[in-house]
């Protein structure tokens, strides 16, 4: 990470009242199981996964607090959802925020997608790396700066602006094709609070 990358996670992490260590906390969680208040980490049932279908939110032994896992299985397209506003007709204008801290561990990279609720569907979305912890949690800072995302070549160039996909954001999509044991335990977005379900 570079240190203007870093400088900016650190200053995002204070005024979101986390760590840099750790993005996750039990405080002002919603009354049914959530991550930062996000309550809908779904499996999509694209690619072959476990859990198949369904939520991903698992008790975190001993804490009182929740993960989202899900294990990517064999060498094909994988996707796991987060709906950014707890339910799927709802979105989330991110035009104003500066970026996400995500607390999470993957044995190998993967994708996030940020689709709008007007380009909802396809593989055709903007992408960035979320690259692979070697298993270990880590707190990382991804930018929503343009200059950041790109979108896969292998699933297409998308029809609509990166602009587009900010301001109508629906949802996170974690897309990857590769075989990949993934934990999400925290996820803090800059000048974006979820509302509780």
């Amino acid at each position: 990470m570079r240190k203007s990358s870093l400088a900016v996670a650190v200053v995002l992490a204070v005024s979101l009242g986390a760590s840099p260590a750790s993005a996750a906390g039990p405080r002002g969680e919603c009354a049914t199981p959530s991550i930062n208040r996000y309550q809908q980490w779904l499996a999509s049932g694209e690619g072959t996964t476990v859990p198949a279908t369904g939520s991903m939110l698992v008790p975190v032994r001993g804490h009182a607090r929740y993960a989202a896992r899900i294990s990517f299985v064999n060498a094909e397209w994988h996707v796991a959802v987060l709906w950014l506003a707890n339910q799927f007709e709802a979105q989330a204008d991110l035009s104003r925020s500066a970026g996400f801290l995500l607390t999470y561990s993957a044995t190998d990279d993967l994708y996030v997608q940020l689709r709008p609720a007007s380009h909802w569907s396809g593989g055709a979305q903007w992408a960035t790396l979320i690259p692979s912890t070697r298993g270990r949690t880590v707190t990382r800072f991804f930018s929503l700066r343009p200059q950041a995302w790109t979108f896969v070549p292998e699933l297409g160039e998308p029809a609509h602006s990166f602009a587009t996909a900010r301001s109508e954001a629906r949802g996170f999509v974690f897309v990857g094709k590769t075989a990949n044991e993934l934990e999400f335990r925290g996820l803090r977005i800059d000048r974006y609070t979820p509302p509780c379900l």
